[in-house]
């Protein structure tokens, strides 16, 4: 069969409507039939740029990976799940047997195949295959659109429990108010932080955090002419300790700074705000090529950590937090569209807001045979 509509990347900037065939499916593997797709940055990147770092779209690809469907068939070893269940796609397969698959760090297996990363295609599309224990069910009251936020929540919970350790009564600051740094918040909140400072250049992104999850907020100062990125850096941290009142030690200071803008002033400032002994964990991707200062990595012996994807345990945790009440997704999602219109819904995140002029958090592409507001 060859019912199978998928949203293909061609070329840059070219991309199509083309019948792909329903894959087959191994008997440890559940085909979905996806219902909901969420438009992550690194989609709109290999759109506009064909590649990201030595990731390149050499053939044409299907889009998309933040997806959730319903089962339309299920392997003949498949157990836990059956056709018609709701799920949540993990959309990374690992060899399972490498060093890091074994060490529990499956996201950093040399062979994954990684939905939308080339060479592999993505869950723009009809149906998707996916090992069954990527296929995570949803509890009743958490609906498809939840679903397909599940994977930048995983990376959010990735960032903040797994790699920053961070408990409740701790305090964080989060630079950068995108969709990841706001999902880092969520977490954050739901862990029960003492204190959420959100770090962002523009107004309106700090005003929704402060609505959704921050307890505080803070706009960097404008830099001097002539004044040297870390010599700004240093200045607008000294503003932002002040205006806040962190500390460097004691209960007023912060334990966990997340980067998710990937700017390089961000990176440099977040080194003198995190406090001594603190963590310091990198999800957001810029410029790979930044100037940071090692002394104070070394004299506040901080932990710095890159953050990539997920790991074992962040979607599990995703769909709890949601099915208890502790994180609400609803609030992010801010567009919504028709399978057909899915270069519509990339435009829109690509230039920051839609048509008429709203600005958009997160988009979400209903399934080829869904209606928009389908949940």
């Amino acid at each position: 069969m060859s019912d199978n509509p998928s949203f293909v990347l061609k070329a840059i900037e070219n991309v199509v409507y083309e019948q792909r065939p329903i894959p087959d499916i191994a008997p440890d593997q559940v085909l979905v039939a996806v219902k909901k797709t969420g438009i992550c940055g690194s989609d709109v990147h290999y759109y506009v740029h064909g590649r990201i770092g030595d990731f390149v779209v050499n053939d044409p690809m299907i889009l998309g990976h933040e997806s959730a469907g319903i089962v339309s068939k299920v392997g003949s070893n498949v157990k836990h799940l059956k056709v018609g269940d709701r799920v949540a796609v993990e959309p990374g397969a690992t060899c399972r047997a490498c060093d890091a698959c074994k060490a529990g760090r499956y996201n950093l297996c040399p062979d994954i195949i990684f939905a939308a990363t080339p060479p592999y295609d993505g869950t723009l599309a009809r149906f998707y295959c996916t090992p069954a224990d990527l296929a995570y069910p949803l509890p009743e009251g958490v609906s498809l659109e939840d679903g397909a936020m599940m994977e930048p929540l995983a990376v959010g919970i990735h960032s903040v429990s797994n790699l920053g350790n961070f408990r409740s009564n701790q305090s964080i600051a989060i630079f950068g108010c995108g969709p990841v740094g706001l999902l880092c918040m969520a977490v954050a909140k739901a862990l029960g932080a003492k204190r959420i400072v959100a770090v962002d250049i523009v107004p309106s992104r700090l005003e929704f955090a402060k609505e959704y999850a921050a307890t505080h907020t803070y706009q960097p100062i404008s830099p001097n002419d002539g004044e040297s990125k870390l010599d700004f850096s240093r200045r607008n941290a000294e503003n932002m300790k002040q205006q806040l009142q962190i500390e460097d030690r004691g209960v007023n200071a912060i334990d966990l700074v997340i980067d998710a803008s990937g700017a390089e002033v961000s990176i440099q400032t977040a080194f003198y705000i995190v406090k001594s002994g603190g963590t310091f964990v990198q999800v957001g991707m810029g410029n790979p090529n930044v100037t940071v200062n090692l002394s104070m990595l070394m004299v506040k012996e901080l932990v710095y950590k890159g953050s990539f994807r997920y790991g074992p345990g962040a979607y599990p945790l995703a769909i709890a937090l949601v099915a208890q009440g502790k994180i609400d997704l609803k609030p992010l999602v801010t567009h919504r569209f028709k399978f057909d219109d899915a270069l519509v819904a990339f435009n829109a995140t690509r230039s920051g807001k839609s048509e008429d002029g709203k600005g958009v958090i997160k988009a979400i592409i209903s399934g080829p045979d869904v209606a928009v507001e389908e949940n």
